[in-house]
């Protein structure tokens, strides 16, 4: 009886000397979360790295470190820039957000940074694609119907001026495009992207119908879409709503810029 007390006590020991270094470990880990905080926040990214690659090595349990690790990383990379470094910096931010849903296959900021960083990246359906599975989780994010239609303008307008130049029609020539052929076959392409989009623009509205980023694009999207339409009449219609859009997305921020004002006056 008396070996096994002594057992069992050495084992008790263990586990409680096992647990205590467990929480200062963790402890260790948040404070150099905070530290890492307070570097990003000062632009010091290399120093806010260590703090949260150490953060992430002390307590591989903790989601928060990274997440801030990777956005660290997405913090400085700069689109278009072409540099080694530049690239570096993207790939370790793409791979502590996949590492982050490893995790947490759900985690909304890992996801949504992901589309960002693929967006500015030009890897459009990439981003398209990250934004769509945060809307499965998240359908009130404005941010995102928002930025799909932003993604389905840009995939149909580059062909649609590529097609006005290929049958020698000026970017300000008036539409539907001439040539029924062309036209008939960039409809084929783009009306299915345009009609998405400006279904994504106007879920964004629904949420917020103050939304003036969504009020521009709905007026680019139907100009798109006046540019593949079958009669000069249908393009007249939609050009009107088009104009209409861009009238309201006026009104719009000029309501804001004399709310703001008045706020500040009042304090």
């Amino acid at each position: 009886m008396r070996k096994t007390g002594i057992v069992l006590g050495a084992v008790l020991g263990m586990a409680l000397a096992s647990g205590c270094g467990n929480v200062i470990q963790s402890l260790r880990a948040r404070d150099h979360i905070n530290k890492g905080v307070n570097a990003f926040k000062n632009a010091a990214y290399p120093q806010a790295i260590d703090n949260f690659k150490e953060a992430v090595r002390l307590d591989p349990t903790l989601i928060n470190a990274r997440l801030y690790l990777a956005t660290a990383y997405m913090s400085q990379y700069v689109p278009g820039a072409e540099s080694e470094e530049n690239q570096r910096n993207a790939d370790a931010a793409t791979k502590g957000f996949m590492d982050v849903l490893e995790r947490d296959a759900n985690n909304q900021l890992a996801i949504e940074s992901l589309g960002s960083l693929c967006f500015n990246q030009k890897k459009l359906e990439e981003a398209k694609q990250w934004y769509l599975k945060l809307l499965e989780i998240n359908n009130k994010k404005k941010e995102a119907f928002y930025t799909v239609g932003v993604i389905n303008w840009t995939k149909s307008y580059q062909p649609r001026m590529e097609v006005r130049a290929k049958i020698g029609m000026k970017p300000e020539d008036p539409g539907p495009i001439k040539d029924k052929k062309a036209r008939e076959e960039l409809k084929t392409l783009n009306e299915p992207v345009v009609k998405e989009g400006i279904d994504m623009l106007e879920k964004a509205l629904a949420i917020d119908p103050a939304y003036d980023d969504a009020m521009a694009y709905l007026n680019l999207m139907y100009r798109e879409q006046a540019d593949i339409a079958d009669t000069v009449e249908e393009n007249k219609s939609l050009l009107e709503k088009a104009d209409h859009w861009v009238q309201k997305t006026l009104e719009t921020k000029k309501k804001k810029t004399e709310g703001t004002a008045t706020t500040t006056k009042s304090s």
